[in-house]
């Protein structure tokens, strides 16, 4: 009996690895590995927050184009400059503890949007040099190069991030 059962799986192995058939429609083109994964950085220059009765202040824009669901987002605001070519950012969210009270920036994102929020527990308008003529610089991360190197980037280092994703910011896109 037990060699019944021997002779028939080894016939039933050699049956199913001897299996062959056409070759099916070729599928889409995918991406060429980390080359395809593009990261891209992009500039608000002098924005002025708008006010919402409902949502407080607040910067909208869409992205053009859209952003894979798996792509993070960073927003970082500049703060000041070291000299004329060395602007200083800082990581959103952030709060700044001022004599007003408490000012928080804050963003979400989608895969075709992002805001930018400003909001404290003062009237910002008394603080206009906060919410006037504002910079912030957006980086887009791919989801691979999200998930696999964020954790050993010192993400509120924005030079540290530009590095570790090889990301190019010499040619920084300007938009409205």
């Amino acid at each position: 009996m037990k060699k019944i059962i021997l002779v028939l799986a080894i016939i039933g192995m050699i049956m199913l690895q001897g299996c062959s058939g056409p070759q099916g429609v070729p599928g889409p083109q995918g991406q060429n590995g980390q080359d395809g994964l593009l990261s891209e950085v992009f500039e608000l220059q002098n924005v002025n927050f708008g006010y919402d009765p409902n949502i407080g202040y607040n910067i909208y824009r869409t992205l053009n184009p859209n952003i894979y669901p798996s792509d993070n987002l960073l927003v970082y605001r500049m703060t000041g400059t070291i000299n004329s070519s060395t602007p200083i950012w800082q990581l959103m969210p952030r709060t700044l503890y001022l004599p007003q009270g408490e000012l928080d920036y804050d963003f979400d994102f989608s895969k075709v949007d992002f805001t930018i929020y400003a909001g404290g527990n003062y009237n910002l308008a008394n603080t206009p040099a906060y919410i006037t003529n504002q910079t912030f610089r957006i980086v887009i991360l791919p989801g691979y190069f999200s998930n696999k190197n964020a954790k050993q980037v010192d993400l509120s280092d924005y030079n540290a991030v530009i590095k570790a994703f090889n990301i190019d910011d010499s040619q920084v896109k300007v938009i409205q």
